[in-house]
């Protein structure tokens, strides 16, 4: 005699509280890998499958698309910084591209410190990600009191300009996502 069905789905979710984190943690895992190799196949998913299991419990887990945690009540947003985020990747990789292959003192790098509205560890790490993503932008270091972001540009003409496009592409949507 089998179980009914909703001891099954009752020993699926205390099994798996976080299966849109497994899923997530897995494409993860396959898209680092960029292969879909059967060993790696059968890897991720049981890392993915252990580290959603234990995110359960962890502080500063991943939220859950399922769970509507901080995050995923608002799909659009999330979408609409992960568009930005894309479309900003392929647009400076062509202008690093021309600038790197044009006259090098044409280049004006610059250390700039963004003043953070952010405060979240989660919040301020995506944000430091997204930054060093961006080809001629890295993170360099985060203030003692997390208040201030240090980025360094390739090419920076304005400060002011660039700290004004790191809150208002990045930050700002972060913001509305997680704070």
């Amino acid at each position: 005699m089998s179980p009914a069905p909703a001891s099954r789905s009752s020993l699926l979710r205390r099994l798996l509280p976080r299966p849109g984190t497994a899923l997530g943690l897995w494409l993860a895992w396959l898209l680092l890998n960029q292969t879909l190799a059967p060993g790696h196949l059968l890897l991720g998913l049981v890392l993915a499958l252990v580290f959603a299991r234990l995110g359960g419990t962890a502080r500063g887990a991943l939220p859950d698309p399922g769970r509507g945690r901080a995050g995923w009540r608002r799909p659009g947003i999330a979408l609409r910084l992960a568009w930005t985020v894309l479309h900003d990747i392929v647009v400076a990789n062509l202008q690093v591209a021309r600038r790197i292959l044009g006259r090098q003192d044409a280049l004006d790098p610059k250390f700039v410190w963004v003043p953070l509205d952010v405060r979240r560890p989660r919040s301020i790490s995506l944000l430091a990600g997204i930054v060093t993503m961006t080809p001629g932008t890295l993170s360099a270091e985060l203030s003692d009191d997390h208040r201030h972001l240090l980025v360094h540009g390739l090419d920076v003409d304005d400060p002011a300009a660039l700290i004004a496009q790191v809150k208002s592409r990045y930050e700002a949507p972060i913001k509305e996502l997680f704070e």
